[in-house]
């Protein structure tokens, strides 16, 4: 349970860094921004070759490619993030919160005395106080309105804490899809902000001199890191640091 509020407190504190990360068009140099920009770096280069190749089928009237005013990495992960810390507390509401109170319905008829008319009055007066009390709940999940991904990660938080609320406590299987969607969106956000610590291996398409695989690793505030797998060849921000020949003597 603590892990997942962590996961739901921290997801909405770098909401602010992914949002401005969003108007930074994507234009990595290299390892000098992270393992996701160096990655990003090759996957451009691959997309140069077959822009390249494209080129000498496309008509020249045709308008030419224009840059991306804002980042569709960060976008898509706002966009993917969002929708389900949303989605997740719509399925909570929708089985656990219970309906607003409702006012008293007027007295059609009469009353025998004036206390009972008195009673009556004050009854639906207080029904009434408690129904639009009910119905403005800080608690209670809306299905329209203010539905943002922040919110709706303090709102599962409060949840999974226990926090009073119009509705009834998470069920084991609700804490444990929460626990899920919290820890998938807290990763996708720090991968796409490259604070998350990754490791992945280059396609075929950039093996090494040797002919082996390459494997690059980072993130988490550490500089990339580039080695075949093959020869042993390291490679950093700097350049080549350990080479086959010095490798093989070693």
């Amino acid at each position: 349970m603590t892990t997942t509020a962590t996961h739901l407190r921290t997801i909405a504190t770098l909401w602010t860094d992914l949002r401005d990360a969003l108007a930074t068009p994507t234009t990595p140099a290299g390892f000098g921004i992270g393992l996701r920009g160096y990655l990003a770096t090759l996957e451009e280069h691959d997309l140069e070759e077959a822009r390249a190749l494209r080129a000498l089928e496309r008509d020249p009237a045709q308008i030419g490619q224009r840059p991306v005013p804002i980042n569709l990495h960060i976008h898509d992960t706002l966009h993917a993030v969002e929708a389900a810390l949303i989605d997740t507390a719509d399925r909570i509401a929708r089985d656990n919160q219970r309906t607003p109170v409702q006012p008293l319905r007027p007295h059609s008829g009469f009353y025998a005395t004036a206390k009972e008319a008195r009673i009556a009055a004050e009854d639906r007066a207080r029904r009434a106080r408690l129904a639009a009390a009910d119905a403005i709940h800080p608690q209670r999940w809306r299905f329209t309105g203010r539905r943002t991904g922040p919110y709706a990660a303090l709102w599962l938080c409060a949840r999974v804490h226990g926090i009073t609320w119009p509705g009834r406590a998470l069920t084991e299987q609700q804490h444990q899809h929460v626990a899920s969607v919290a820890a998938g969106a807290l990763l996708r956000m720090e991968t796409a902000l490259d604070l998350a610590d990754q490791r992945r291996e280059l396609t075929a398409q950039h093996p090494c001199q040797c002919g082996g695989t390459i494997e690059v690793y980072g993130g988490a505030g550490a500089a990339p890191v580039a080695r075949c797998k093959g020869c042993g060849a390291l490679w950093t921000e700097r350049g080549i640091i350990a080479s086959r020949g010095a490798v093989a003597a070693a």
